[in-house]
């Protein structure tokens, strides 16, 4: 498993569902339609998604330096 973090290549909006798919080894779309059938049901799954797209920091590229 991998560092929670929202990656820069595969998001849709957030990163969100990207990141919740790297870290737990599925595909992002697999992780998208079960976000999507998961607000069929009642809960705060819109609000987790909006905390989760402040609070997840988002992934850093490496940067080389020629110093």
């Amino acid at each position: 498993m991998s560092a929670l973090a929202r990656p820069r290549d595969g998001r849709m909006i957030g990163g969100v569902c990207a990141a919740l798919a790297r870290r737990f080894g599925t595909s992002a779309g697999t992780m998208r339609v079960v976000f999507l059938v998961s607000c069929l049901l009642p809960g705060p799954q819109f609000l987790l998604y909006l905390a989760l797209w402040i609070l997840l920091p988002s992934e850093r590229t490496a940067t080389t330096t020629a110093w």
